[in-house]
């Protein structure tokens, strides 16, 4: 569980609230039917135009990220991939072979496989950084789902407090409902720049730094497939994959 996120929300919440509550307003002055559909679902409608279906259900797929972060444990990897090269040197590549099935990583049974199937150092590198490069685009096009919401979230904000000045010109005949008129009004651009800016934004940042940190480690298993392959020494192996832990 990523702590900070959580107490990031809160604060965020926090922020407005008691901002609000501080100002004079009151909470219930942040409280608008008119101004959610216009912000959110209007958000919500412009993204669902702008991504590709398969796009969208990744988003959704990593949100969790933003309390969960993928582990990656490289400290425990580079411990496997000096056993697996002490392993290759004792047996040969073939006593990999019974190794495989137990990663549950896809991306590191792909490198044992081509490792145990004699490729060449070359090759196995080709084809781990094209499978690096797609997870990492497909990734990171999931992240600008939630980038793209917290740049159009203001400007439906804006539309929001349009619209409601529109109608309190249409009742300039009676004072008495200008005031709050015109608060109702703002509270729509409170909604997108608040969402924008406390959430939307801060999620995509949060979610590309942890497909940043997955990348990072999928090198380092490129490396130290590719150092198994050439048949490193395993000490030479790990203090070369150290590096990865700074």
């Amino acid at each position: 569980m990523d702590i900070l996120s959580l107490i990031g929300l809160v604060l965020a919440a926090c922020a407005i609230l008691v901002g609000a509550v501080l100002k004079g307003a009151g909470i219930h002055s942040l409280l608008s039917g008119a101004a959610f559909m216009i912000v959110v679902v209007g958000t919500i409608a412009a993204i669902c135009v702008q991504t590709p279906l398969h796009v969208m259900k990744r988003a959704l797929s990593i949100l969790p990220w933003v309390f969960t972060p993928p582990t990656t444990e490289r400290d425990t990897m580079i411990k496997k991939m000096v056993e697996w090269s002490n392993t290759a040197r004792k047996q040969g590549l073939l006593g990999l072979e019974s190794l495989i099935e137990r990663e549950r990583d896809d991306f590191v049974r792909k490198g044992l496989q081509l490792v145990v199937d004699g490729s060449e150092p070359e090759i196995i590198r080709n084809v781990l950084e094209v499978d690096l490069h797609t997870r990492e685009q497909a990734d990171t096009r999931a992240a600008k789902v939630f980038e793209g919401m917290g740049i159009y979230a203001p400007t439906l904000g804006i539309i929001g407090a349009v619209l409601g000045l529109m109608a309190v010109m249409q009742n300039l005949a009676d004072p008495a409902k200008l005031g709050h008129g015109i608060a109702a009004a703002f509270v729509a651009t409170i909604y997108g720049i608040g969402f924008a800016n406390l959430f939307f934004l801060p999620v995509a940042s949060k979610l590309k730094v942890s497909i940043q940190g997955l990348s990072q480690t999928r090198e380092m298993v490129i490396e130290g497939m590719i150092s198994i392959a050439q048949g490193e020494n395993p000490r030479s192996i790990e203090a070369k994959l150290q590096g990865y832990l700074h």
